[in-house]
């Protein structure tokens, strides 16, 4: 039964993970910005390989039950909650009002994206 829905399911789950790695990839070393410049590039590229080993075969798999468009709208969805969690527990950065709202007009258009299913 679980492997039957697995395709519906695993690119929910690996890009999840996939989005933690990138997002600590991109911004992971804001938090430590007295290390030098080349150093933080490759501990992110070192980070982002992590990052595709999910993310490639999560659309490889999803690829055959959704549409191209599907995933990448899942995944800039994800993101956006991977992002706003990181921003809030890890940079320490609260979260606007405007920027909640402009999430949710991202996550609103992402309705639309799957509305035809």
């Amino acid at each position: 039964m679980i492997a039957a829905r697995w395709p519906w399911i695993a690119p929910f789950l690996m890009l999840g993970a996939s989005n933690v790695f990138m997002t600590f990839a991109w911004y992971g070393h804001l938090r430590y910005r007295n290390v030098a410049l080349p150093l933080a590039v490759l501990a992110s590229w070192g980070i982002a390989f992590f990052e595709y080993s999910l993310a490639v075969p999560a659309n490889r798999i999803g690829a055959g039950v959704y549409t191209v468009a599907e995933l990448k709208t899942m995944q800039e969805a994800i993101t956006l909650v991977v992002f706003a969690l990181f921003s809030v527990f890890y940079l320490g950065q609260p979260l606007k009002v405007t920027t909640m709202i402009g999430f949710g007009f991202i996550f609103i258009g992402a309705i639309f994206v799957f509305m035809n299913r």
